[in-house]
């Protein structure tokens, strides 16, 4: 597995997996800004088959606007990435860790916004161990 995410495999129907997803994550805070079906991209575009996978961009809004407030170019790396890919044994669920995602912002926005993505991130491991226990 990468060392940039967080991952845990599900059971269930992919969207099934999804909708547990989505709820978890809102539980948090989080809502939906968008979603990507990597799957009927692919299949339109270059005609290829692969299993179902998806992105949403989950977004927490007031963890968003605090480092918009400090830093306006950090949309550049927001939303936080959820991808949910089927595999043999169910519905594997990624979530892009925020703390290794803010090592590519700038020395003074890390140093002001410094709690925010252990902040981001204990919020997503909640909705990720909310997942596995359910």
């Amino acid at each position: 597995m990468a060392r940039y995410g967080m991952h845990t495999t599900l059971n269930g129907s992919f969207e099934e997996v999804k909708q547990k997803v989505v709820e978890a994550l809102k539980a948090q805070g989080f809502g939906i800004l968008s979603e990507i079906d990597v799957q009927q991209t692919l299949k339109e575009k270059i005609g290829l088959e692969m299993e179902a996978y998806q992105i949403l961009g989950a977004c927490n809004p007031q963890l968003a606007s605090q480092a918009l407030e400090t830093d306006r170019s950090i949309g550049l790396l927001l939303p936080c990435n959820v991808v949910l890919r089927e595999v043999a044994d169910g519905v594997e669920v990624s979530i892009l860790d925020p703390e290794v995602m803010f090592t590519v912002a700038d020395e003074a926005t890390q140093r002001q916004l410094a709690s925010l993505p252990q902040e981001a991130k204990a919020r997503l491991t909640r909705a990720l161990e909310a997942l596995k226990e359910a």
